[in-house]
């Protein structure tokens, strides 16, 4: 059985937080459009740093600097076409480093998520926020092949397609992952009981239901107020096991590059999303290794506190 599928076995499979603070954390600036992607050209010690820093959190996945990165987007900056796709494989390669030095050292089973984000994140204008981004599903299609292709390439246990915007990006990205074969969580980026882009979950999720190749299906970069009816109506629609990683509930202001308002990561909150389904937990932006670290006391500890013959929240 291929590694994530083993890892998918678990009650709760404790995903990592973001790396875009845990690198600001580290002194890094993240202004310019490549984001946590310039790292994989500047200074990938460092990604293979928080990789660590999240495993020993108590991470079970490590989700790769790939989000934002693209072979267009890289060339923009200055690369040959060639060099960029050896970086988008090496974020693969990165967190593989870190999981390997620590699974080595505690005999962990650890996985590596590639991130495949939205056509929107390259852009670098805050429209993964919100979809409905003026292009062909054409465009959509020619854009998201080539980088699923190429993360394939190296050998990840899963992708992680993430901070999905609209259900018709997602009409897109379906097919193409089950013509690759690799299993892939999908997640929606959601307000107030729709996906950003306006439209109803339960639409959203019955684009996911008939996948092969998505074997996990929930929400992230969202609000943690709006993660359990997401959640719910994920499971609910899908049949599959539940994805919840939200931010801390700031909101992210595209003018500045920085988030805005005030947030918190409530750990009474990630017992609800079990209970409706979730069987991959975790964080998104502004969520640090100390907040995976109380996370996986909890939800570990919430495991081993229950009675026997108790049915647990994902039975």
């Amino acid at each position: 059985m291929p590694r994530f599928e083993q890892v998918l076995q678990r009650p709760v499979v404790v995903l990592d937080g973001g790396m875009s603070n845990a690198l600001e954390d580290r002194g890094h600036d993240l202004s310019d459009d490549l984001w946590t992607a310039r790292l994989l050209r500047d200074q990938p010690d460092e990604l293979v740093a928080v990789h660590r820093a999240f495993f020993e959190a108590g991470a079970d996945v490590a989700t790769t600097a790939s989000y934002q990165a693209s072979v267009p987007g890289l060339v923009r900056a200055g690369l040959s076409a060639e060099a960029a796709a050896g970086l988008i494989r090496g974020s693969v390669d990165r967190a593989r480093d870190a999981a390997d030095e620590v699974a080595a050292s505690t005999g962990r089973e650890l996985c590596v998520a590639a991130s495949v984000g939205p056509y929107g994140a390259v852009l670098a204008d805050g429209s993964e926020y919100r979809g409905r981004y003026g292009v062909s599903t054409a465009a959509l299609h020619d854009f998201h092949a080539p980088r699923l292709e190429l993360l394939a390439s190296a050998a990840p246990d899963v992708l992680a397609v993430e901070t999905i915007p609209d259900l018709e990006e997602a009409e897109v990205l379906v097919p193409l992952l089950d013509a690759l074969g690799l299993p892939a969580w999908f997640c929606y980026s959601v307000s107030g009981g729709e996906t950003r882009a306006g439209q109803p979950l339960r639409a959203a999720y019955e684009v996911l239901a008939g996948s092969s190749a998505v074997v996990a299906v929930g929400v992230n970069c969202s609000a943690p107020a709006d993660v359990l009816a997401a959640v719910a109506t994920a499971v609910a629609t899908t049949g599959k096991p539940g994805v919840a990683y939200p931010n801390r509930g700031e909101t992210w202001d595209a003018g500045s590059s920085s988030w805005a308002g005030q947030g918190s990561f409530d750990l009474a909150l990630a017992a609800t999303w079990v209970q409706a389904g979730a069987r991959l937990v975790g964080g998104c932006c502004r969520v640090g290794p100390a907040d995976i670290a109380a996370l996986a006391t909890t939800l570990r500890g919430r495991r081993r506190r229950e009675p026997v013959g108790h049915p647990g929240p994902s039975a």
